[in-house]
C-alpha cells in the first residue's frame, strides 16, 4: 500500500509538471532592492524538491536522535544471543555426559560477565560429576547473593550434592534454608528431603513426606508402598524394649502389619525382647489369614526360659492342625520339631526334624538335630549335625 501511494504521487507530479510546462505563467519575488522572477514550472519543481529535502532532513534528524537507543538495543540483543548460545552449548554438553567440556563452557561464560546463575549452577553440577568438589563449592558460593529463584537452584543443587556424598545432615540444612526463603510445598525439594531423611534414618519424617508426595501424586504408588513398608521395618528395628515394640505395632497401619515380611520381623523382635505370647498371636493371625512357610518356621522359635506345660502344648496342637493342610511344608515341620524339642518330646522332635530335612535341608534343622543329640547324650552325632549346619551356612562358590 505504501509503494502504491508513492507511485500515485509520482504520477501526479509528472502530470503537474507536464501541465505547468505549457503554462506561460511566472512567479515574482520582490524584496527591495531585489527582484526575482521564476517560471511557474521551475517554481513548482523547486517546491517539490524542497519538500523532499525537508522530509529527508527530518528523517535524518529522527534517526540521529534514535541512534543511541538503537545501538544499545543492538548490543543487548547481541549479548543475549551470545549468552543463549553459550547456555545451549553448556547444557547440551552436560546432558551428553561431557562434564569437563560443559564446565569449561560455563566457566568461559562466567568470565565474560554473563549474569545468569545457570552458568555457575551448570559448572557446579559438572564439577560434582567429575569429583572436583572444591571447584563445585566455589561455583555455588558465587550465586549466594542472587535472587530467590537463583538461590532456589543453588540450594536444590547443594542438597543433591550432599545426598550423593551421603551427608544427610548438610542436605537437610540446605533444605531448611530453602524453606526459610519462602519456598514451601516444592515437590522437588520434598523428594530430596525424603531421600535425606532416609539416609538419616528419620523414619517418622519419611512417612510424613510420603503422605505429602502421594497427595500431590508426585510418586509412583508401588514405590510409595515399598518405601512405607521399609520405613515401618526400620522403625521396628530401632525399638529397644518390649513396650516400644508394642507401641510401634499399635501405630502401624493394619495393611502394613499384615505383610509377611513385616510380620516376620515383628515376631522375631518380640521374641528377642521376651514378647513370645504376642509374637505367637501375631503369627497365628497372619498364618490363619494367609499361609507363609517363613512365618511358620518362626513360630517354632516362640518359647522362652520356663515356657513349658500347657502353653507349649497348645502351640504344638495348633501347629499339628496346620500340618493336616500343609503336610509337605518344611518350615512347619521344622517348627513342630523345635516345639517338641523344647517340650522334651524327643521322639516326635526327631520325627518332625527328619521329615523337614528330607524335604528341604536347612541350617536350623541340622542345628535342632544337633541340640536333640546333645539332650540324648550322643555327642558324636551332635557334632556331625552341627558340622552339616555349618556347611550349609558357608557361601557356595
Amino acid at each position: 500500500m505504501k509503494y502504491l501511494l508513492w507511485l500515485l504521487l509520482l504520477f501526479a507530479a509528472a502530470v503537474a509538471i507536464v501541465i505547468s510546462s505549457h503554462n506561460p505563467g511566472y512567479v515574482l519575488f520582490v524584496y527591495p532592492p531585489y527582484r526575482i522572477e521564476l517560471s511557474l514550472t521551475l517554481f513548482l519543481i523547486l517546491i517539490v524538491l524542497g519538500s523532499v529535502l525537508a522530509y529527508l532532513l527530518g528523517r535524518l534528524i529522527v534517526v540521529a536522535t534514535q541512534l543511541p537507543d538503537y545501538v544499545r538495543r543492538f548490543r543487548i540483543e547481541r549479548a543475549q544471543a551470545r549468552a543463549q548460545k553459550l547456555l545451549d552449548e553448556s547444557l547440551n554438553l552436560f546432558f551428553e555426559g561431557r562434564y569437563a567440556a560443559a564446565e569449561q563452557v560455563s566457566r568461559r561464560a562466567i568470565e565474560t560477565g554473563e549474569a545468569s546463575a545457570l552458568h555457575p549452577i551448570i559448572a557446579a553440577r559438572a564439577a560434582h560429576e567429575l569429583g572436583e568438589f572444591e571447584k563445585r563449592d566455589a561455583y555455588l558460593s558465587s550465586t549466594e547473593s542472587q535472587s530467590v529463584g537463583e538461590s532456589t537452584m543453588r540450594l536444590m543443587a547443594k542438597s543433591k550434592f550432599m545426598l550423593d556424598q551421603r551427608d544427610p545432615r548438610a542436605a537437610l540444612h540446605a533444605l531448611q534454608e530453602l524453606r526459610a526463603n519462602g519456598v514451601k510445598g516444592h515437590v522437588g525439594a520434598i523428594s530430596l528431603e525424603l531421600k535425606a531423611q532416609q539416609q538419616a534414618g528419620n523414619w517418622d519424617a519419611v512417612l510424613t513426606l510420603l503422605d505429602q508426595l502421594e497427595q500431590r501424586r508426585a510418586i509412583d504408588v508401588t514405590v510409595a508402598a515399598q518405601l512405607r513398608q521399609q520405613s515401618w521395618l526400620e522403625k521396628l528395628r530401632q525399638q529397644e524394649s518390649l513396650e516400644s515394640i508394642q507401641n510401634c505395632l499399635k501405630a502401624m497401619p493394619a495393611e502394613i502389619k499384615r505383610r509377611s515380611k513385616v510380620t516376620a520381623l515383628a515376631a522375631r523382635t518380640l521374641i528377642q525382647h521376651g514378647g513370645c505370647e504376642l509374637a505367637q498371636q501375631l503369627l497365628t493371625d497372619s498364618l490363619n489369614a494367609q499361609w507363609d512357610s517363613e512365618l511358620v518356621a518362626i513360630y517354632g522359635d516362640c518359647h522362652f526360659a520356663g515356657d513349658a506345660g500347657q502353653g507349649m502344648l497348645v502351640r504344638i496342637e495348633q501347629a499339628e492342625k496346620w500340618l493336616n493342610q500343609h503336610r509337605d511344608d518344611a518350615g512347619l515341620l521344622l517348627a513342630l520339631g523345635k516345639l517338641c524339642l523344647h517340650q522334651k518330646l524327643w521322639g516326635k522332635a526327631q520325627s518332625y526334624l527328619d521329615a523337614s530335612l528330607s524335604i528341604t535341608p536347612s541350617r536350623d534343622g541340622y542345628t535342632a538335630l544337633g541340640q536333640l543329640a546333645e539332650k540324648l547324650g550322643n555327642p558324636d552325632e551332635s557334632v556331625r549335625y552341627f558340622q552339616r549346619a555349618m556347611d550349609l551356612a558357608r557361601p557356595q562358590n
